[in-house]
């Protein structure tokens, strides 16, 4: 049943493994100029840690320490000791810079193939990676853990989605990773092409890299019937394969011999209780060259109560429901952009693509939802188009509290983008 014999660990078998993990990886961390400066400054030594309630002592990770102490500020080992660097764009000031040992890219992989095995992936599956490679963790993590898991692993990238046909076709691929807003793109693509999504071997589907609801998981089994798998990951954390579903896609479970969690109010930084929505806040337990303790992720989850039917002990937290950065504020209201989603992918008239604009008409923010109809529905009939605007703005407005401005466009209308999808194009002036 089990990859790995830490997926079926007791809770107090993984109370213990972390209370010793957590000690050594403070102790490592310590040694870093960046927490060996944290630390002084608050008086804390390692042995003030003894159990994992302790990791509360330690002071919170934000984005802007990686970015202040970039490049070599965390590292816990010589340059010479490294063998891998991710690091994000830094487009809006100095990037973040992320660094491997060898055998931080040993257990890495690792448990990104521990996450394939339970939802279901085996040796003999071939496995497509329509993801990006390079800097960005996700192509290069999940291919790694697919060849750790024995797959047959083609390297596709993003985009050109008559290769991805082609060598879907050519190698019987049985598994991907796909973005969820690509995926609803290539299911269009391969409809255009009068391809059925459904007619290709794809078993397994493994989505992640974007927020997405349920019901675009369900659009996209759906199209393409094959059970698609939600994951998480972050750069900060090594990249994907922090958690994952279980075949009972009932909540991603969080590899805790791995990784101490803790679900924050991003306002108070004190702990939620069960069930309520806080920020994802995370430290790395097996990490050699570059451990991270308490890390801010800005994204909103809640651990989901009750024990996992699959046997897990692991806690399973929900899909990310967005970013504590993410919220914008229209009229006095805050609204995340995965409210959007959630409504317009439960309609079936929709197509797999929308954009939010955000504009001023005098001193008075608007908020535009554009929104692509399928071609089934968008027909030269006034009456019915009026008629699904209305249905439209009256979901919406019941879920964000605001009427919105709805704008049904023609289905490949709206940009399409091979990475992360744009979901908010804000022309407000800047202040």
């Amino acid at each position: 049943m089990f990859y790995d014999p830490a997926e079926g660990l007791s809770r107090d078998e993984l109370d213990r493994l972390q209370t010793e993990r957590l000690r050594a990886v403070v102790a490592r961390a310590a040694t870093s100029p960046f927490y060996a400066a944290r630390f002084e400054e608050c008086g804390l030594t390692p042995d003030d840690i003894t159990c994992p309630a302790d990791i509360a002592k330690v002071p919170l990770t934000t984005k802007q320490d990686l970015r202040s102490n970039y490049p070599y500020g965390l590292l816990t080992v010589p340059v010479d000791d490294l063998v891998r660097l991710h690091a994000s764009s830094g487009t809006t000031g100095s990037p973040t810079a992320i660094f491997y040992t060898r055998k931080d890219l040993a257990t890495w992989a690792s448990l990104m193939a521990r996450c394939m095995h339970m939802c279901g992936m085996r040796p003999s599956d071939v496995f497509q990676n329509m993801s990006g490679y390079g800097l960005f963790t996700g192509g290069l993590g999940i291919h790694y853990g697919a060849e750790t898991l024995g797959c047959l692993t083609i390297p596709a990238g993003a985009g050109n989605s008559r290769r991805q046909i082609k060598l879907i076709r050519d190698f019987s691929v049985t598994a991907v990773h796909i973005i969820p807003s690509y995926a609803l793109h290539f299911a269009d693509f391969l409809q255009a092409e009068g391809i059925e999504p459904a007619s290709l071997p794809i078993r397994i589907a493994l989505i992640g890299a974007e927020p997405h609801t349920e019901e675009t998981r369900r659009r996209i089994e759906g199209l393409f019937g094959c059970k698609a798998f939600n994951s998480y990951g972050l750069s900060e954390m090594n990249g994907p394969g922090v958690a994952f579903e279980c075949p009972e896609q009932s909540g991603m479970h969080l590899w805790e011999d791995a990784y101490i969690v803790e679900i924050l109010n991003p306002q108070t930084l004190e702990p939620v209780a069960v069930g309520e929505i806080g920020e994802l806040v995370l430290t790395t337990l097996t990490r050699e060259g570059m451990p991270i303790l308490r890390y801010r992720t800005r994204d909103l989850t809640r651990f989901l109560p009750g024990e996992c039917p699959c046997g897990r002990v692991h806690r399973r937290i929900d899909r990310i429901a967005g970013r504590s950065d993410d919220m914008l504020i229209i009229k006095g209201v805050n609204i995340y952009p995965m409210q959007v989603e959630q409504i317009l992918m439960g309609l079936p008239e929709v197509g797999g693509n929308y954009l939010i604009e955000l504009s001023r008409d005098g001193h008075m923010d608007q908020f535009t939802v554009k929104v692509e109809i399928t071609d089934e529905f968008f027909v030269e009939d006034m009456r019915g188009l009026n008629a699904l605007r209305g249905r439209i703005v009256a979901k919406l407005r019941d879920e964000l509290l605001i009427t919105p401005r709805v704008e049904l466009v023609q289905h490949g209308s709206l940009p399409v983008s091979e990475g992360k999808a744009v979901r908010v194009n804000d022309l407000r002036p800047k202040e």
